[in-house]
């Protein structure tokens, strides 16, 4: 996880500190009051960053409401918040239930093109569609807790009724639309697992390998539940690059607790998203 990157994280100066240097924060009181957890969970970002030498960026998704999936409009904060990376490497921590393919296709070409370095780490969740999102890196950063799931991608059937689309093949009195959709969902789903593979972190394995992986993440074969949790262990048996971290790890106790901060803290702020860097941070709330 250490390397020397082309372009660092901008350097800390002491009121960015606060509350652990003597400097006063470079906010007014009040503001800063309003923002602590922000500023708390940016104050963290960059003491990992100290540590890997990477610009780390999160996207933050509940993973109880079905208003946070991957969706139409999180790409616009994707290009945001990789405005902090300025070009050079980038670590992104993502935690998601998953979400559609559209916006999942468009986000990891945005990942290609603005983090061409890129890892990916998942502290716990990266569900369905979030899979395909930690196929963009070159590696996987994953711990005791980390898991990755079947690439189910979801289909709206009307308004808060959101559904795995592999639910609706095979089923008896489902409108025939639904079932195509559903379809051409996971072709589509498939298509982006073996692009993403075959350029990235498989590039020059044998096409079969490739194959091998797309099937079992994408047809339900090898996992019949949608919510089946693929670890660190069994991500490197399918065939994937992972970094696996213990649990006394250093940098993965700092990922952890940071973890443990977004999810405390998306709960209590009411939100569903967030997109964060150092610098850089937005939350979504639902309509």
């Amino acid at each position: 996880m250490t390397g020397a990157p082309s372009a660092p994280p901008a350097p800390v100066t002491a009121d960015d500190q606060f509350p652990r240097s003597m400097n006063l924060p470079k906010q007014s009181p009040l503001f800063w009051v309003a923002e602590k957890d922000r500023y708390l969970r940016q104050l963290m970002i960059r003491d990992i960053q100290a540590l890997t030498g990477r610009t780390l960026l999160v996207y933050f998704a509940s993973m109880t409401d079905q208003r946070a999936q991957i969706s139409l409009g999180d790409e616009v904060y994707f290009t945001e918040m990789l405005r902090d990376a300025k070009g050079g490497p980038v670590d992104l921590l993502i935690e998601t239930p998953g979400g559609y393919t559209d916006p999942t296709e468009k986000i990891a070409s945005l990942l290609r093109t603005l983090a061409p370095d890129l890892r990916v780490i998942v502290p716990c969740r990266a569900k369905s569609n979030g899979t395909m999102l930690a196929l963009v890196g070159s590696n996987i950063v994953m711990g005791p807790a980390s898991e990755l799931g079947p690439a189910d991608p979801f289909i709206s059937l009307g308004p808060n009724n959101i559904v795995p689309a592999h639910f609706l093949i095979g089923v008896q009195g489902v409108d025939p639309v639904f079932v195509q959709a559903a379809q051409h969902a996971i072709a589509q789903t498939m298509k982006l697992a073996e692009t993403l593979l075959t350029t990235g972190m498989m590039k020059g394995k044998q096409p079969g390998e490739i194959n091998s992986v797309v099937q079992a993440l994408a047809s339900r074969q090898q996992y019949p539940s949608h919510g089946s949790v693929i670890d660190a262990d069994e991500a490197m048996r399918l065939g994937l690059s992972v970094t696996k971290l213990s649990s006394s790890d250093d940098l993965w106790q700092r990922l952890w607790l940071l973890r443990c901060m977004y999810e405390h803290d998306i709960r209590r702020a009411g939100a569903i998203k967030i997109f964060e860097g150092p610098s850089i941070s937005n939350s979504l709330r639902a309509a």
